[in-house]
């Protein structure tokens, strides 16, 4: 069976124009319904800024995904993979059912959360369902421990991690888009490479749909991500983590376990240290600062340009040797 680089092809340039193109539909959406960032405390925008990014990145996804699927199943795509995509449609239908109920719930979530600013319990309850939802349906994480509730309880834990991760990230403009970008096509050429064509497609999707909506966020943001779409970066790349075969009995190496803690090394490095800051300073972890990695580059001299391509070529980097596991 030939690799389907064209197929992949589609699938990136397909969620790169949707996004591109329904983000200025989402903007006006969202000044028409006043679902704006205002100026503020912490805020260096002077006007308001819609927070259409998560919609537009969720539109770039499930659109390409859902007339991909509708061809496969008509016929009309003729590609020597297509037996192989096509069986595992099928055969994992209600975990990806499971997977799309919960993108579209954490980015409403998120949106609720931008809308009237979650107090922190009902936004742990919501994520927490979600992540119960997706640990019933889809593989869960083992760490080589033979107890489901041990992996139920890990599961949880990871999504719930990198979920919250990846919306502390959101901080300067194209550093969350662009290290879930880069995370999300790490992971698509992993799987890709294991004959994981479902899981590189998700990741191939997730990725161009991010690079669609980068434009419009950097280096000058005309649309924010917000949490619905820091939440939705977050949850995509906790499953894709989750989903692959990273240790198998063919490749006995026990360090591949390894991999998704590289691809999303900063991430995870900065909710720890955040939250270690402010646990010392006697602070609640989950109100902002500006004590995040890009905030100490920032404070180093870097421009918030500069701050951010430090940080994409640091995640690019960790991706590069995670793929060598």
């Amino acid at each position: 069976m030939n690799f389907p680089f064209n197929f992949f092809l589609a699938a990136f340039a397909g969620a790169f124009m949707s996004a591109w193109l329904a983000l200025p539909l989402w903007c006006r959406w969202c000044r028409r319904t006043n679902h704006v960032d205002d100026p503020g405390h912490r805020k260096i925008h002077a006007t308001a800024v819609p927070l259409a990014g998560g919609f537009a990145v969720l539109t770039g996804i499930l659109l390409p995904l859902g007339i991909g699927a509708l061809m496969l199943k008509l016929g009309l795509i003729k590609i020597s993979a297509v037996n192989a995509i096509d069986h595992g449609l099928e055969r994992r239908a209600l975990e990806l059912t499971v997977l799309a109920l919960g993108a579209v719930a954490i980015t409403l979530l998120g949106w609720l959360d931008d809308r009237r600013e979650l107090k922190a319990l009902p936004k742990f309850i919501g994520q927490l369902l979600v992540a119960v939802a997706v640990a019933a349906a889809t593989k869960r994480i083992t760490l080589f421990v033979p107890s489901e509730i041990f992996s139920y309880a890990v599961t949880i834990l990871w999504l719930l991690t990198v979920i919250n991760a990846f919306n502390f990230m959101d901080n300067m403009n194209g550093l969350c888009a662009g290290l879930g970008a880069l995370g999300a096509f790490y992971f698509a050429l992993i799987a890709a490479a294991k004959g994981e064509y479902l899981v590189a497609i998700t990741g191939l999707l997730m990725c161009g749909a991010l690079v669609g909506f980068l434009p419009w966020n950097f280096p000058i943001a005309r649309a924010f991500l917000g949490d619905a779409g820091s939440h939705l970066v977050g949850y995509l790349l906790a499953v894709m983590a989750i989903l692959p075969h990273f240790y198998t009995r063919q490749e006995p190496h026990r360090l591949a376990v390894l991999t998704p803690l590289l691809v999303l090394a900063l991430p995870l490095l900065d909710l720890a240290q955040v939250s270690l800051f402010r646990l010392l300073n006697h602070q609640p972890f989950w109100i902002g600062d500006t004590n995040h990695l890009s905030h100490r580059l920032t404070r180093a001299g870097l421009s918030r340009t500069q701050a951010v391509l430090v940080l994409w070529l640091a995640a690019a980097v960790l991706g590069i040797l995670a793929c060598g596991l």
